[in-house]
């Protein structure tokens, strides 16, 4: 049976580098896993009224119970996230915020996970990717080490068909590599 990966894209624009990097690294994954971009779009901004119980007038959304039984069917996680306004996406952080409750069920709860932060600047998304690594710490997930992922420029890592060049490519491919093997240390 395949390992499976959700990989959720930082950026709701349909030609986002991130959703690039992401289509990118979905062949970068061995045949025996299926990786795949676990849409957040449309996920309504979290509200603690859905979760509740003494709550009847919010009834939880059916996005938010698909999502979250996505994730926990997961045996990975890949984020692919820009920068914006030197943190997280608010669609990233959403999601983030929608998988951490209800507190006695944590979709995100020991699930391996690695991040790949970009910026069209040099710095590569270094403060989102933090800040996201911040938040993840508190869900007990195992988190990629060294080297971490910040692609600096990224407009210039692409060819006219929207693959990674190859010196891009082979420095995702590591990281690849390297969130398998953390899979595979720690499965769920």
């Amino acid at each position: 049976m395949a390992k499976k990966v959700s990989i959720l894209v930082g950026s709701l624009r349909k030609g986002s580098f991130a959703r690039k990097v992401a289509q990118n690294a979905i062949d970068m994954f061995p045949a025996s896993y299926e990786a795949k971009i676990v849409e957040i779009g449309h996920l309504p901004l979290y509200n603690f009224d859905y979760d509740d119980p003494n709550e009847t007038d919010f009834p939880t959304p059916e996005s938010y119970t698909e999502f979250r039984e996505t994730i926990k069917a997961s045996d990975g996680v890949l984020f692919v996230t820009a920068e914006n306004n030197r943190t997280v996406p608010a669609c990233l952080k959403n999601a983030v915020d929608i998988g951490s409750k209800p507190n006695a069920d944590v979709a995100w709860k020991k699930t391996p996970a690695g991040i790949i932060s970009h910026s069209v600047g040099k710095m590569g998304g270094y403060s989102s990717q933090k800040n996201l690594r911040l938040a993840l710490s508190y869900f007990d997930m195992p988190l990629t080490g060294q080297p971490e992922v910040f692609l600096g420029n990224s407009p210039t890592l692409f060819d006219d068909n929207g693959k990674l060049i190859e010196s891009a490519r082979g420095f995702v491919q590591g990281y690849i590599d390297q969130l398998v093997a953390l899979i595979e240390k720690n499965p769920k």
